[in-house]
Order: structure tokens, then C-alpha cells, then sequence
């Protein structure tokens, strides 16, 4: 078990912010790429951009409609579900609930409640990525979509988004739990110490991004598509088995493996590199302020 994520908030919000913010022109692509937006061609030095790659370049290109509350959704979300389940995780633990019990039901309950809250990010965010779309920011979209579908609007595609949110960190963070207590701990005694600690963190962070990423995708496709069609959940399921067969559960996979499984793994590696780091200068301050007393001592000998 990794040390206790009570005392450690600032370092869970930092990490999900650096994620985030990384994370960003990603995010932007697997948004395009799963909504199926009709891109228009885009030419950088008189050459074309394949269309394939068309999504990626667009991603990183002004205007960043949507990015400040794109970033701050993603942070707010990511930090509460991390934290607030590895908490949960202690304190069940510390009650006498099973491994299971404590692994799965904090990210199930915190993951379902964090994406009800912040749908209407999410909803007016993923909308403004459709480069057909007129409105200048996350505020103009949430008023056009308020005044045309109502309040119930800001919440279409909730469904699709909690039958993916919930999965995805339930399986990240149980794998990320499962990986914390079978991988080797680090000697501290060796001379890669470093190393192996850096390593370690690398393969239990993209292990987990990669698996919750890749179990979930076809419920991103669909609720994307709830977005752009503002059709309900099983006509948009029935619509796109019609159009493209079993394979519309892969579409926008590779950018979502890019777009998901990178920011999750980032939030867990950097999660892991600040809260060490924070570790280390605790260790280090104590050892300093032993030392003070020690030598202060030996002056009044």
C-alpha cells in the first residue's frame, strides 16, 4: 500500500493539472476523431495534411475553443477521483472491508458522481470542437444549447458518459492498486534506487491509463455521437451499428489510447513523482532538524 492520500491533496490536484493541461491538444483530437466532426483540409507550409492525421494537427491549431474549462474540468474531476479514492481505499481498508471492496466501490461511487457534476463541461466542451460550430466559448455553448434543448440538455449523453467514466477509473485505479502491491518495491539501498522507483512508477501508471482507456472507448464513440446527434442512447447505438457494424467501437480508439490512457497515466506518474517528492523533503527536514539537536547537544557537553 502506498503512503496515505489524506495528507496529500495539493499533490493529487497538482499532478491531475499537469495532466490536464499536457493533455489538452489530445484530448481535443480523440474529441474530433470519435464525434466523426467533418474536418476541412488543412495545408502547413503548401503541403496537405493526410486526412488520417487531419484530427492530431487540428488538436494543437488555434483558436483552443473550450480549453481553459476543457483544462479545469479534466483537473477538478481527475484530482477528486484519484484522491478521494485512495482515500476511500484507506478507510475501508482501516474498517475492515476486503481489498476488493476498498479498490472497487470509492472509484466507482466518487467516478459516477464526478461525471453527473461536471456533464455540463463536458457536454458544451465536446460540442464546441465541431469546427461547423459558430459559437466563440464553453458560455456561448452552454446558453445556445440551454435555450434549444432546455436544462436537460446540458445533461444528454450522461448515460454513455457514466457507463464510460465509471469503468475506465475503476479499472485504472484497481489495476494501479493491483500493481502497487505486487510489483518489487525499490531497494533504497541500491545505488539505482532512483531509477528502479522511476521505472516502477512508468509501468504501474501506463498499465493503468491503457487499460482503462481501451475498455471504454465505445461508450466515448457513443457519447460523442449523443452530442452531435442529440439523439437518444439506444438510436444512437442502433444508428451507428447501421452505419459501420461492430467496428464502431473502434473508432477514434488509437486517439482515445493517446487522448485517455496518456493523461490518466500522467495524473497516476505524476501523482506518484510529487507525493514521493513531497516524502523525500519530509524525510529530509527530519533528518536535518535530528541533526540540529544532536549537534546542539554535543555544544552544551
Amino acid at each position: 500500500m502506498g503512503p496515505p492520500a489524506k495528507e496529500y491533496p495539493f499533490q493529487y490536484f497538482a499532478a491531475s493539472a499537469l495532466a490536464s493541461s499536457l493533455g489538452y491538444p489530445l484530448w481535443r483530437a480523440a474529441a474530433i476523431g470519435q464525434s466523426g466532426f467533418q474536418m476541412h483540409t488543412i495545408n502547413i507550409g503548401g503541403v496537405t495534411v493526410p486526412r488520417v492525421a487531419t484530427p492530431y494537427v487540428y488538436g494543437f491549431l488555434p483558436p483552443y475553443k473550450g480549453m481553459v474549462a476543457t483544462v479545469f474540468g479534466m483537473t477538478w474531476a481527475r484530482a477528486a477521483i484519484f484522491w478521494m479514492s485512495d482515500y476511500g481505499h484507506d478507510v475501508l481498508l482501516k474498517n475492515g472491508y476486503s481489498n476488493t471492496t476498498a479498490a472497487v466501490l470509492p472509484p466507482l461511487a466518487v467516478s459516477a458522481t464526478v461525471q453527473v457534476l461536471n456533464q455540463p463541461i463536458v457536454r458544451s466542451t465536446v460540442t464546441l470542437q465541431d469546427p461547423k460550430y459558430n459559437l466563440p466559448n464553453v458560455f456561448s455553448s452552454c446558453k445556445q444549447i440551454y435555450k434549444t434543448h432546455g436544462i436537460a440538455g446540458l445533461w444528454h449523453g450522461t448515460t454513455a458518459g457514466v457507463l464510460k467514466t465509471v469503468p475506465k477509473y475503476v479499472t485504472a485505479i484497481a489495476i494501479k492498486d493491483i500493481m502497487e502491491e505486487k510489483l518489487p518495491k525499490p531497494d533504497p539501498s541500491s545505488p539505482s534506487y532512483d531509477a528502479d522507483r522511476f521505472w516502477r512508477s512508468v509501468a504501474k501508471s501506463a498499465t493503468a491509463g491503457v487499460a482503462g482507456a481501451a475498455l471504454t472507448n465505445p461508450l466515448d464513440v457513443i457519447r460523442n455521437e449523443q452530442f452531435k446527434t442529440e439523439a437518444g442512447l439506444r438510436v444512437t447505438i442502433r444508428q451507428l451499428w447501421n452505419e459501420m457494424g461492430i467496428m464502431f467501437m473502434t473508432r477514434g480508439l488509437m486517439k482515445n489510447m493517446v487522448a485517455v490512457a496518456m493523461p490518466v497515466g500522467m495524473t497516476i506518474f505524476f501523482t506518484d513523482m510529487f507525493v514521493q517528492y513531497s516524502i523525500d523533503q519530509e524525510r529530509n527536514q527530519s533528518v536535518q532538524y535530528s541533526t540540529n539537536i544532536e549537534n546542539e547537544r554535543k555544544q552544551k557537553i
